[in-house]
């Protein structure tokens, strides 16, 4: 069982007086029945602090579950440990005074350099070299130990022999050194000095009697051998302490201590000291699809968008193909290259859908007046019935008049199988080789800088006394000088040095308000510049690499919270994922953040994602305002102009969604 602070803990037995059908509450690793919810609470919390410690491995710090898990993988691998070592083990071990480190290190090179009856290993036969095992370890003859093997044949035993150490190869010890701590962990019941079970030693034939030297250092105490105290105020000090220790824990115990945070959310309570937390902003549920399919669209809008350039297709915001989705016009452009890209990646797959469209001998080219054949195809491939029976709508040319979660469920189908291909696997092991490229790039930038930063404050010290230039040590000027970066092929030392020696050959001063420090000035400025474009370039090259999109975070109640980079937006989702919603202002994002509990785990680990992404998230809630705002502008402007003269209804922002036009078809070749 899991140690409380190193010391055996108790579990609750369960109470007397229980009825059937009375309801309880139970514990789910320990079985531990509570009748009221505030008791269960408190011990829950006490095992989910992390105060436990591994009884097998001596691992620390971790929560009782976690100890658990530790002792029962720790247990199976000593299960497997060889018998024929277990003896030979446990007399070194019996009686040591050395610490586990240095007591596993000397089992080894005992084990290494001496064999004991069992072991199997390998030896050398009539200049072959055969498996086989020790029999008898014979008397040492002339400094040279001797053994009588049995040769192993296809795991059977034939003939014996005796042969010299030299003749015989020894194996790798079958366990490593924490299997071997775990395992004197577990034959022990103390330590230094260290004193196998008594059962454990009387079924190997270890001696149990303590050597002479430590008898005037231990003595029994109900049968178990414990250590003597030196001093009476020793003792009693340690009997102070231990009364401590043990009130300690039972506080611990009964749940009376400090919590330690973080823990569960759902288990965090109101504190004194807490501080005064934001109310938590509604998020806007203004969709034009139902509810339900707002999820599956962001799916396919998602997918279309981080591989657009690999299906040819002109990016489009996800307002735009809600309305497209939403829209009865059957021949809509956005809707048609949508879908007229995912059958081109299927048919070039020359998966399923390419032996249907080979059948069917269809031609290569989709157009807006063919594109409804190829998805009839596509959905009578599937054989969905749900989708099937809407074909007859579709060759009529009203795909138009579908429902949108029709539709939406065809496009998810088409995304589905696009995943799946060989191409889009082969474009994201392609996209996992470039990210690995470009973080090797960013790491190797970082150490380079940080060996010119130490080259500069050596160019520049070397600069300053061959050259007197007056430079004090707290100046704004040294401490920039100490990030020194490259410009062009020289260091701001040498930019500074050669500067120096120009105006000093000129007859001008170089005291710390002269042209130095404003030349100085100027070439940190632009090299920070520099550096900051960089860095910018890489990210953005990572970014496009998508590989796969992560939420950044749970709340509380569990509801997920995503960032598209391409829309701008930050979305909710429910725990069910039935409801969604989104927050569009910087000061939305701000009240959410203001309002997670960073005692609870899930609002912690959500809040620092926040914190990590807030100035990209903020420049595209920024950004989507600026248009939003530009766009109600032109509305305005279309409204009034539209009283005069009779505008086009594509003039209006709001349906830009039917001027979509896919520029990167014309790449296809």
């Amino acid at each position: 069982m899991p140690l409380l602070k190193r010391k055996p803990f108790s579990l609750l037995e369960p109470p007397n007086d229980l009825e059937p059908g009375q309801p309880v509450f139970q514990v789910r690793f320990t079985k531990e029945i509570f009748r009221d919810y505030r008791g269960y609470l408190k011990r829950i919390n006490l095992y989910r602090q992390r105060v436990w410690t591994c009884k097998v491995t001596g691992k620390t710090n971790l929560t009782y579950e976690e100890a658990l898990v530790s002792e029962q993988r720790a247990a199976e691998k000593v299960q497997q440990f060889p018998e024929e070592l277990m003896e030979p083990i446990l007399r070194i071990v019996q009686y040591s005074m050395l610490p586990l480190s240095d007591l596993v290190r000397k089992i080894r090179t005992d084990l290494q350099q001496s064999l004991v009856e069992g072991a199997e290993l390998y030896g050398k036969k009539d200049g072959h070299v055969q498996a086989c095992k020790v029999v008898k370890v014979l008397d040492e003859e002339a400094g040279k130990a001797q053994y009588e093997v049995a040769w192993r044949d296809d795991a059977k035993m034939n003939d014996s022999a005796v042969v010299g150490e030299e003749d015989l190869i020894h194996k790798k010890l079958p366990f490593g050194r924490e299997v071997l701590k775990s395992y004197i962990r577990k034959c022990t019941y103390r330590s230094l000095p260290w004193v196998v079970h008594h059962n454990l030693a009387s079924k190997c034939g270890i001696p149990t009697d303590p050597p002479e030297e430590l008898k005037s250092k231990i003595s029994f105490l109900n049968g178990y051998i414990v250590t003597n105290k030196k001093r009476k105020k020793n003792a009693e000090g340690n009997l102070g302490n231990n009364k401590r220790n043990r009130q300690e824990s039972d506080t611990l115990a009964n749940g009376d201590e400090s919590v330690k945070y973080p823990i569960d959310d759902l288990l965090v309570q109101p504190g004194d000291d807490d501080p005064v937390f934001t109310d938590r902003p509604s998020p806007s549920r203004e969709f034009s699809t139902p509810m339900d399919c707002v999820g599956d669209l962001l799916m396919v809008w998602n997918f279309c968008s981080s591989f657009g350039r690999m299906l040819y297709l002109w990016p489009f915001s996800f307002e735009d193909f809600e309305k497209a989705m939403c829209h009865k016009d059957s021949n809509l452009a956005l809707i048609v290259e949508t879908h007229a890209a995912l059958f081109r990646l299927l048919i070039k797959d020359e998966g399923d859908y390419y032996r249907v469209f080979q059948q069917r001998k269809r031609k290569p080219k989709i157009s807006l007046i063919t594109w409804t054949e190829y998805l009839c195809d596509f959905v009578e491939m599937t054989s969905i019935s749900d989708l099937t029976t809407h074909i007859p709508t579709i060759k009529r040319g009203h795909y138009g008049l579908l429902d949108t979660p029709i539709k939406l469920r065809i496009l998810k189908e088409l995304v589905d199988r696009a995943i799946a291909t060989d191409v889009v696997r082969e474009k994201l092991d392609e996209y996992l080789e470039e990210r690995h490229a470009l973080a090797a790039a960013k790491r190797g930038e970082a150490l380079e800088e940080g060996k010119k930063k130490r080259e500069a404050k050596e160019r520049l010290r070397a600069v300053s006394e061959t050259n007197g230039a007056v430079l004090e040590p707290n100046s704004d000027t040294v401490e920039n000088l100490c990030n020194g970066q490259n410009l062009g092929n020289g260091t701001i030392a040498e930019k500074m040095s050669s500067d120096q020696n120009h105006s000093l050959s000129n007859g001008e001063s170089d005291h710390p308000g002269g042209g130095l420090r404003e030349k100085t000035k100027k070439l940190l400025e632009e090299l920070e510049r520099s550096k900051e474009q960089r860095k910018e370039f890489l990210e953005k090259e990572m970014e496009k690499r998508v590989i796969r999109t992560n939420t950044l975070g749970k709340d509380r109640d569990y509801n997920r919270y995503w960032f598209f980079r391409r829309d701008g937006r930050v979305f909710v989702e429910s725990s069910d994922s039935s409801q969604w919603g989104y927050y569009n202002s910087k000061e939305e994002l701000d009240a959410l953040m203001g309002s997670l509990n960073p005692k609870g785990e899930r609002e912690r680990a959500l809040k620092k994602q926040l914190e990590k992404h807030y100035p990209r998230i903020c420049k595209e809630l920024q950004k989507r305002s600026k248009d939003i705002d530009q766009k109600i502008g032109i509305e305005d402007s279309v409204v009034r102009r539209s009283t005069r003269v009779r505008a086009s209804p594509k003039d209006n922002p709001a349906l830009a969604f039917l001027k979509y036009s896919n520029k990167w078809k014309v790449l296809m070749g």
